[in-house]
């Protein structure tokens, strides 16, 4: 027999071992890659919503809240309807808003304080019968972009949000993190009295791009 003609050993199988072992390493970075994915996307700063502000929207504004406190001072049942413009002109010009990012935190949970003064701009979309809120905060040195949607709603003299959808960033909120997230945070003892409307106001809803507030 030639020693071409000699028979070859079979290869040998590969043990459990060396199977378990690449599974874990396929795994570890599967893990790696997804929580790198989830950081890109977090980090992705969403470009602001389309929406116009200006100072003629702004007065307008303030001149439909001067006529309905005259009717709610004569005692006559009232509405007040802010459209979108209205709505964003009226937030500009009153909401306290950092023009710089805060200084650089210990990596610890913030406080809803820090969290409130960290909040560099807002926008407001009414859509039909819902709200798109666009709020850009600073944590930790970085600005994040968060995106919600839902609606309004007044019940037992609180107000009330049903989130439908939410973005941080790029990265889609699951619906039962989401309603979960916004539950605590209505519910939560610092929240309840700042959400409780007055005595006076029936009701809260959005109705065909309007923003409205029926008083009895």
């Amino acid at each position: 027999m030639s020693i071409n003609e000699r028979p070859q050993p079979a290869p040998s199988a590969k043990s459990p071992a060396t199977w378990a072992t690449k599974i874990f390493r396929f795994i570890r970075w599967s893990t790696y890659a997804g929580a790198l994915l989830t950081l890109i996307l977090i980090l992705h700063k969403s470009p602001p919503p389309p929406v116009e502000s200006s100072s003629q929207a702004a007065a307008r504004a303030e001149e439909k809240i001067r006529a309905l406190n005259e009717s709610l001072g004569s005692g006559s049942p009232a509405t007040l309807s802010l459209d979108e413009s209205e709505l964003n002109s009226f937030l500009a010009t009153h909401l306290d808003l950092s023009a710089a990012p805060p200084p650089a935190a210990t990596p610890a949970e913030p406080t809803e304080a820090q969290v409130r003064s960290s909040v560099r701009d807002v926008k407001v979309q009414l859509v039909e019968d819902r709200i798109r809120a666009y709020v850009v905060f600073n944590l930790y040195g970085k600005d994040l972009t968060l995106e919600l949607e839902g609606r309004l709603r007044s019940s037992a003299g609180y107000l009330q949000f049903d989130a439908t959808s939410g973005r941080l960033g790029a990265l889609p909120i699951p619906q039962s993190s989401l309603e979960s997230a916004v539950h605590r945070m209505m519910d939560s003892p610092g929240n309840r009295e700042k959400l409780k409307l007055p005595p006076e106001l029936e009701d809260l809803r959005i109705e065909a791009g309007q923003l409205l507030f029926v008083y009895k």
